[in-house]
């Protein structure tokens, strides 16, 4: 796309950035603009993704139509469906007058529903029914309406473990997720950090008339490593915070500190919250691989019981008390590989840990894949970031 376009789009919708993964969310929603596709906008809270439908919306032939926001999680789950698709009278107690509902108001616009992943069943159900048809009912009626509506969605939670655990519709994830925009987290746009923050720094200085604060070396790399749970909502919360309450103008590292209060300073050393949830799936992904390892070994190893029966059987020769010529006896038996590998050794027999299954899983993929970390991350259903982090754990040496 043409960098003064993207600029323009930046301008007008108030976007400050310019990560390579900003700027490729933002292409996405222009090219899908012009089309009556549906959007799916993924996402952590507090990342903007509000403002993808808005663009879609305004570079969209319907621009000159309704734009229809609805957040589903804040809707009282008794009455979502009334909202979305509207009610007759008597419906239901109070209903004392048809009210038209959101897709009925948003005909021939755009409607957006912010965390989509919040509808119960009942009512995914029924918008299953209007992507599919454009047709719906309202509550207390028989009678079936149109409507022809864009659906941009939003969610900021994990819809396939959503499907895997019931909460939401396989089908109507695919319906929704026609065409797929992510939003990327704060901590993935480094470079974007400090000019959102110098901008919401000067949008407090403005409105009180104040001077601006400014930030010192060691305070701008603080501000760049830390890990921003929150995201940009969060960052925006710590400028308005210091500029409010700091009487000097001139931040340190030690006065934004004490402003970062989740006690997660950095993305790398601290153990942070989403990192304590990479580590557990994780762990979880390696131990299923470590079960189906064994469980592959253990079949192998059937199969190699099985042949040998096999030959034994096969010969009326009784194998010599004395021992005698086994591979004579078992010509198609891999016998000294047998034996090698079954080299009975008189120690106690040492119970294996969670961190031993863990440290020998690794160790077999750094083999397979030739010491590459990153293809071994891959085998192991982990990043190469936790691999790094396990293999200084477990003390492994490459």
């Amino acid at each position: 796309m043409d960098t003064n376009n993207l600029l323009a789009l930046k301008q007008r919708f108030g976007i400050i950035g310019n990560s390579p993964l900003l700027n490729r969310a933002l292409e996405v929603a222009l090219r899908v603009a012009t089309t009556d596709l549906t959007v799916l906008v993924t996402g952590e809270s507090g990342v903007g993704k509000e403002f993808f439908p808005q663009i879609i919306h305004a570079h969209s032939a319907r621009k000159h139509n309704k734009y229809v926001a609805v957040n589903c999680g804040a809707i009282p789950e008794g009455t979502i469906d009334s909202e979305l698709f509207g009610h007759e009278k008597g419906a239901f107690t109070g209903a004392i007058e048809a009210r038209k509902g959101y897709f009925e108001e948003a005909d021939g616009g755009t409607i957006f529903l912010d965390e989509v992943g919040e509808l119960p069943l009942s009512t995914q159900v029924r918008l299953l029914r209007v992507l599919q048809t454009g047709e719906y009912m309202r509550v207390g009626s028989a009678k079936v309406q149109k409507t022809n509506v864009r659906v941009v969605a939003a969610t900021n939670s994990n819809l396939q473990r959503a499907i895997a655990d019931g909460r939401f519709r396989e089908d109507l994830y695919y319906r929704l997720n026609t065409v797929p925009i992510s939003v990327p987290p704060l901590r993935e746009r480094p470079e974007d950090i400090y000019l959102l923050f110098r901008r919401f720094a000067t949008e407090v200085a403005t409105q009180y008339k104040m001077p601006a604060i400014s930030l010192d070396d060691e305070a701008r790399a603080l501000l760049e490593s830390y890990y921003w749970r929150g995201n940009i909502r969060q960052l925006k919360n710590v400028a308005e915070q210091i500029s409010a309450i700091e009487e000097s103008r001139d931040i340190t590292a030690s006065i934004l500190s004490k402003y970062l209060t989740d006690k997660e300073p950095t993305a790398s050393p601290s153990v942070t919250q989403s990192a304590r949830v990479e580590d557990m799936n994780s762990e979880r992904e390696l131990l299923y691989k470590i079960l189906f390892d064994m469980r592959s070994d253990i079949n192998d190893l059937k199969r190699m019981v099985a042949d040998l029966h096999h030959g034994y059987s096969a010969y009326s020769t009784p194998v010599p008390s004395g021992g005698g010529d086994v591979k004579a006896l078992l010509p198609h038996a891999p016998v000294e590989e047998f034996y090698a590998e079954s080299e009975v050794v008189d120690e106690e027999p040492h119970e294996m840990t969670k961190a031993d299954m863990q440290r020998e899983q690794i160790v077999r993929a750094l083999r397979r894949n030739g010491g590459s970390r990153r293809a071994a991350a891959a085998e192991l259903f982990m990043s190469e970031r936790t691999l790094y982090r396990k293999i200084k754990e477990l003390n492994i040496e490459e």
